[in-house]
C-alpha cells in the first residue's frame, strides 16, 4: 500500500489525474475502471484540462464503469451514464464505443450482468481501477454482508447508501433500491487500484478499511490484500490514519508525482 495525504482537495485531484495521465502516456490503450459520485468530479475536471492542453489522449483507451442504477435510463440526470457524459466523456477524445457502463434498464438484468463480465474478460485486465469509498465501507455497490460477489451482479442498496446518494435526486424516495455493480473479482483483478477519499466524515471508515480487520462486513478492508494499492486522501479523510502513521510508521507516504508505484 502506498499512502498519499494532500493538504487540500485540489492537490489530490491533480495528483490522481496525473496518475492516469502517466499511465496513458506509458500505455495509450490502457483499460480504465472508473467511478462516479462526488469524489471523482475534480479528478475528471483535471483530466479534461490535461486533454485540452494536449498532454494526454484517451483515443485508444477503454473504460469500464463500476456500476449503474437499476431502472434509470441513460439520459436520466441521476444515471451514471449521464454523469460520465457530463463530467468526462463529452470533454475528452475517448471513442463512445470504448466506454462501457452497465445497462440498468435491461429487460433481463442477469443476462446484462453476464454480458458485462464478457466485455470485461474480452478487454483483458483493467490497468487502473479508480475507487471511492462509501460510509459503510462499500466499493462500487458491493455492500457489507456475510458474503460478497466476485462477478457483476444486481445489488440491493443499503439504506445508508441510499441516504448518502439522496443528494443527487429530488426526493429520497426517488433513489433506486438496486444497482448493477462490478464484482470484487473484477475490481481486484486490476493491476493497480487507486482509492481516493475526501472529507472528515470519511475518516472513521478510512481507518477501519485500511487498518482494521479484513472482513466482508467492510468490503473495502479487502483492499489491504491487493498487491498494488495507491491511496490518496485529503487531510480530513486522513485524520485517524495520520495519527496511526505518526505513532507506528504504518505506511511510508510517497511522492505521488513519481509514478504509479
Amino acid at each position: 500500500m502506498k499512502l498519499n495525504i494532500f493538504a487540500n482537495p485540489n492537490l489530490l485531484h491533480e495528483a490522481a489525474a496525473q496518475t492516469i495521465v502517466r499511465l496513458l502516456r506509458q500505455k495509450p490503450d490502457a483499460v480504465l475502471g472508473l467511478a462516479t459520485g462526488g469524489t471523482p468530479v475534480g479528478i475528471y475536471e483535471a483530466l479534461t484540462a490535461a486533454v485540452r492542453r494536449r498532454e494526454v489522449s484517451f483515443a485508444r483507451a477503454a473504460s469500464f464503469n463500476l456500476d449503474e442504477y437499476v431502472g434509470l435510463p441513460p439520459d436520466h440526470p441521476a444515471s451514471y451514464r449521464y454523469y460520465m457524459d457530463q463530467h468526462l466523456f463529452r470533454h475528452i477524445d475517448i471513442p463512445p464505443e470504448r466506454t462501457h457502463i452497465p445497462d440498468g434498464c435491461a429487460a433481463d438484468l442477469e443476462r446484462e450482468c453476464e454480458r458485462y463480465d464478457r466485455l470485461l474478460q474480452a478487454a483483458g485486465r483493467i490497468d487502473l481501477m479508480l475507487l471511492g469509498l462509501g460510509h459503510n465501507g462499500h466499493i462500487g455497490f458491493n455492500e457489507p454482508g456475510r458474503a460478497l460477489h466476485s462477478k457483476t451482479h444486481v445489488a440491493i442498496l443499503h439504506p445508508q447508501t441510499r441516504e448518502a446518494n439522496a443528494r443527487f435526486f429530488r426526493t429520497p424516495e426517488e433513489v433506486p433500491t438496486r444497482a448493477i455493480t462490478m464484482g470484487l473479482g473484477s475490481i481486484f483483478s486490476a493491476r493497480t487500484i487507486l482509492l481516493v477519499v475526501k472529507g472528515n466524515d470519511k475518516a472513521d471508515i478510512v481507518h477501519r478499511a485500511l487498518t482494521g480487520p479484513i472482513t466482508t462486513e467492510c468490503p473495502a478492508s479487502l483492499l489491504q490484500l491487493h498487491p498494488r494499492l495507491v491511496v490518496m486522501l485529503d487531510e480530513g479523510a486522513a485524520a485517524r490514519i495520520k495519527c496511526q502513521t505518526t505513532q507506528n510508521a504504518f505506511h511510508e507516504p510517497v511522492d505521488s508525482t513519481n509514478g504509479l508505484w
